[in-house]
């Protein structure tokens, strides 16, 4: 485990016209192992768009999900599952999608 990862998890606030804005909030700093798997291409929006999807290997830690990210400087990793790997809750395997322009 090599890589040094922020853990963040999404903050929604009210933006007063009914509707909310949603920043990201860094819950803390890992360590983890990040492998790719595959990759691929897709046209979105009149342009392509990458994808390419990881492994991203963690120390267990309660509380998370697929409803958090990693952040590795500019690169942005969506979590899509959350596997605890022995049911040890010693490590956590999380299949993560990360967005390429």
């Amino acid at each position: 485990m090599r890589h040094r990862l922020g853990l963040e998890e999404p903050v929604d606030t009210a933006d007063g016209g009914g509707g909310a804005t949603r920043v990201w909030s860094l819950v803390a700093e890992v360590w983890g192992a990040v492998e790719p798997l595959s990759g691929s291409e897709r046209i979105e929006a009149n342009g392509i768009q990458g994808r390419v999807s990881h492994e991203i290997w963690v120390r267990h830690r309660a509380g998370l999900g697929p409803h958090m990210r990693f952040k590795m400087g500019t690169r942005i990793f969506e979590i899509r599952a959350v596997i605890d790997s022995g049911e040890r809750r010693r490590v956590m395997r999380c299949l993560v999608e990360e967005r390429v322009p």
